[in-house]
């Protein structure tokens, strides 16, 4: 039984009570239909009571037994008591181990789901700026965004990722200065780094040769204005960027649609411009143009009082074209929270514009990283490289596999790829664990670990439950059930397994991949006992071992599928 069938059985018991005069006629409100937590509310549980408590000023524990009195028998509950006021649910092992059967028969789409059918997300994430190296200030933006992107696909929406590039601006201005000037390469030839190491020389240079601060500015303007070798050079840096960019992409697994920067949308602000005197909501303002903005004390500067656009202006030029090109019913913006204002801001003017009819906005605002590893913690003020970063996870997961003798016998090669999976892994999963508002602490010491909720320690149960699947000897684990009495270790992951499509819903209706991260822990943490405590391939009857193999490549498949909306691998050893 499921929980619409649940809400259903509620509303059943409700009307029944009504026509017996147990409770009088009202109309019924949604009925929520929740996973409880403890055993001691049962399975599922209901608030219900407490909703229509305050439309006909009764107890909620009355109208709670009231309700129970009246549920029809024989519907699939084993039993249904109150407790404070709230009506619940207790099932017999056969409803648990038939959800079993239901995970390895959908497998790899176990938790997913149609809801979002006929529906579009456009989400903006990532987003790192054109000839500065992927710095780990991207990378929140970066594998959050993927993973909200991962959860609404598997709930069926239709997904377009959109990494707007920081590609245009006056520091555009100030690098083709540097180059000009300091470059000694082929453009062709240089790197980010270079690209990276030119821009900061001509801020120390401008220091003391203020005369570059003016020269740059009208380089910007030559590239504004299409400038052959202005628009040469700015798209060499470009070019450079996007194949560094997609390297590092390449290494995270991550995979964004299009990739259309600030840039692309130069020739469309004049239309949101124009727009808005046309609809008077454009006025002067000290030279500048702006909209004042009700309830906000600042207003939104659409042209400067040189005549340059904003920010602003651009991403109301984005809004307007992600809109009508996609004709989305949500559009996401996962970027940091210092940005809370802009977004406040950009989305109210959008409305004044017109531009959010029948769609909604979403700034996803994430937290700040602090440092507390040994290697990195010193470095404040420095710009750390995300690969650098990386490499240095990937060694210290080196060092985990080195610990098992099993793994001393693994070749070099596969060795280092295993590594790369965990050490990744855990940079990932240390920041999707976490509520994505809230700042995250950086230690790869408790990152790259077998203890506690990390990802080495979700990945190992995954490759232990393979391992007994792999000595069982069966190619395809068939459904199985067992007619003698589940285990306590038992009922509690086939309660977990049955209740993996709910937190998918959940997560991505809250924006909080996170909520996967506590699920696949617990499940892993449930299995990592059982394991201890019973024999699988000695089990005491063909029948026990049958089920519990089940319940193995249940596990197995229910950690897959968390961890792949998270955007991380499982390694085929550990």
């Amino acid at each position: 039984m499921n929980k619409d069938e649940l809400s259903g059985l509620i509303q059943e018991a409700v009307l029944i009570a009504q026509k017996e005069g147990k409770l009088p006629c009202f109309d019924i409100p949604e009925i929520p239909i929740n996973y409880s937590e403890k055993k001691e509310f049962g399975d599922y549980n209901t608030p219900i009571a407490f909703s229509i408590a305050k439309q006909i000023n009764q107890e909620p524990e009355s109208i709670a037994k009231i309700i129970v009195d009246c549920l029809l028998a024989g519907r699939g509950a084993e039993s249904a008591e109150t407790k404070d006021g709230f009506v619940n649910f207790h099932f017999p092992d056969r409803e648990w181990q038939d959800s079993l059967n239901i995970v390895l028969e959908q497998g790899k789409e176990y938790g997913s789901s149609r809801k979002g059918k006929g529906k579009t997300m456009v989400i903006d994430y990532s987003a790192p700026n054109i000839a500065k190296p992927f710095g780990v200030g991207h990378l929140r933006s970066t594998i959050i965004g993927q993973a909200i992107y991962n959860l609404y696909k598997f709930s069926g929406w239709r997904c377009i990722g959109d990494n707007h590039l920081g590609d245009w601006g006056t520091q555009f201005g100030k690098l083709i200065v540097a180059i000009k000037k300091w470059n000694k390469k082929p453009l062709k030839e240089l790197s980010v780094s270079d690209l990276q190491a030119l821009y900061v020389q001509f801020h120390h240079a401008a220091e003391t040769q203020t005369e570059l601060v003016e020269e740059s500015r009208e380089w910007f303007k030559k590239l504004e204005q299409g400038d052959k070798e202005a628009r040469g050079i700015w798209e060499i840096c470009v070019k450079t960027s996007i194949k560094e960019f997609a390297r590092i992409y390449d290494i995270l697994g991550i995979k964004i649609d299009k990739a259309l920067g600030e840039s692309f949308y130069e020739n469309k602000m004049e239309a949101v411009i124009g727009r808005a005197r046309r609809m008077g909501i454009a006025q002067e303002s000290q030279g500048a143009l702006v909209i004042m903005l009700a309830g906000m004390s600042v207003p939104l500067m659409l042209l400067k009082s040189d005549g340059a656009t904003t920010y602003e202006t651009r991403d109301l030029a984005t809004i307007e074209y992600r809109t009508r090109k996609w004709k989305p019913n949500l559009i996401v913006y996962e970027v940091g929270a210092d940005q809370k204002l802009h977004f406040e801001k950009v989305f109210k003017a959008a409305e004044m514009l017109g531009l959010k009819k029948d769609v909604e906005f979403k700034h996803i605002a994430h937290g700040l990283i602090r440092w507390e590893d040994r290697k990195f913690s010193t470095r404040k003020g420095d710009t750390i490289a995300l690969e650098e970063v990386l490499d240095e996870a990937r060694k210290r997961a080196e060092n985990i596999i080195l610990q098992s003798k099993e793994n001393q016998s693994i070749v070099s090669a596969e060795k280092e790829k295993i590594a790369r999976v965990v050490g990744i892994g855990a940079v990932k999963y240390n920041d999707l664990s976490r509520q994505p508002e809230r700042d995250i602490v950086f230690n790869l010491d408790r990152m790259v670990t077998l203890e506690g909720n990390s990802c080495p320690y979700l990945q190992y149960t995954a490759v232990r439950c393979q391992s007994v699947l792999d000595r069982a000897g069966t190619a395809k684990i068939k459904p199985g059930t067992k007619e003698t009495i589940l285990n306590q270790e038992e009922k509690l992951i086939v309660r977990l397994l049955r209740i993996f499509p709910e937190i998918v819903e959940r997560a991505a209706e809250s924006f909080s991949p996170n909520l996967i991260c506590n699920f696949i822990f617990e499940l892993a943490q449930k299995y990592n006992i059982f394991y201890e405590k019973h024999q699988i391939l000695k089990a005491d009857s063909q029948e026990e071992k049958s089920f519990r193999l089940a319940l193995t490549a249940g596990t197995r498949q229910v950690l897959e599928n968390g961890l792949k909306l998270l955007g991380i691998e499982i390694p085929e050893k550990m």
